[in-house]
């Protein structure tokens, strides 16, 4: 038995040899190398090529070396007998929280407008901001977006959060479900979306959406590209009802330099880093999965292949 890595960004050596180190007796194959697919009942995969799961014909799990599985769910070679595992790390969570509360602090702050005059030599002191009256909104209350959403509170902002189904945060205002969706939406002025990309979520961040917010809301998607129809955010932005955005997540990865978005001096492009997984932080939890499929045990962070998180 073993486990194969499939990744298209180089680190596949990287993570074989740091799981090896963690676990010399298990057999830890690269693809693309020259190896017995045969032996393969486990795929650690980060935006594998399409088809290249179906070269593993005793595949049991497919486990997610990030936080989301989307990119797994939507290939159309995915054995349906299939288990769909994904990372919970608190590392992660931590990272994700000081990048979100670095955009934050940065949007209240100016700092972006700052740097554009800057560069134009123009001196322009902008109205002033506090936490204690900014009203940050979290879209999605996993692992990520409570521990977002629990910092924020301790920094001093007014949290409040949407979920599908009913979450209690102490000291954070939450909703839930499509009946609560409007009265949260109309109570923030930063919009963060922490999101699963899943079929409903998918194009959420939308005209609609964005009308249903205050006047000047300011966003900032670190989940996924595919829940942002960005002509919308463009139209918003040139209308004065979104005031601006952060952007970390794309449709397109990385994104084309002919693309809007670049141009516009209301968005802050980052390349998708907000939160990457460290492989020495989660490789306990990967090879713990390894042992529990070949004990017949229930797996850990094992994904709704209904709900698609």
């Amino acid at each position: 038995m073993a486990i194969v890595i499939i990744r298209q960004d180089g680190k596949s050596e990287e993570w074989r040899e740091s799981l090896h180190k963690a676990a010399p007796g298990i057999n830890i194959y690269v693809h693309g190398n020259e190896f017995p697919k045969e032996e393969v009942i486990m795929a650690l995969v980060w935006k594998h090529p399409v088809g290249s799961l179906k070269n593993y014909p005793r595949l049991q799990l497919v486990n997610s070396m990030g936080a989301g599985v989307d990119f797994i769910l939507d290939d159309p070679d995915l054995p349906p007998q299939v288990a769909v595992c994904r990372v919970v790390d608190p590392l992660l969570a931590e990272d994700m929280s000081e990048f979100v509360l670095s955009l934050v602090l940065g949007h209240i702050k100016n700092l972006n407008t700052y740097h554009g005059d800057h560069r134009r030599r123009w001196w322009q002191p902008l109205p002033y901001r506090r936490i204690k009256e900014t009203k940050v909104g979290i879209m999605g209350l996993g692992a990520l977006g409570a521990t977002v959403a629990h910092d924020l509170k301790d920094l001093g902002f007014a949290v409040s959060g949407w979920s599908r189904t009913k979450k209690d945060l102490p000291g954070i205002t939450t909703y839930e479900g499509p009946g609560g969706f409007q009265e949260f939406l109309g109570g923030v002025s930063v919009l963060v979306c922490l999101l699963p990309l899943t079929p409903e979520t998918q194009g959420i961040l939308n005209t609609e959406l964005f009308y249903a917010l205050p006047q000047g809301t300011y966003l900032i998607n670190v989940a996924r590209g595919g829940h942002l129809q960005e002509e919308d955010l463009l139209q918003a932005i040139d209308n004065g009802q979104i005031s601006g955005a952060s952007l970390d997540v794309f449709e397109r990865e990385p994104l084309p330099v002919n693309h809007a978005f670049w141009d516009n001096e209301n968005i802050l492009i980052t390349p998708h880093v907000a939160s990457v997984t460290d492989v020495d932080s989660v490789a306990s939890l990967l090879l713990e999965n390894y042992r529990r499929l070949k004990a017949g045990q229930a797996l850990r962070f094992e994904v709704s292949l209904s709900r698609g998180y």
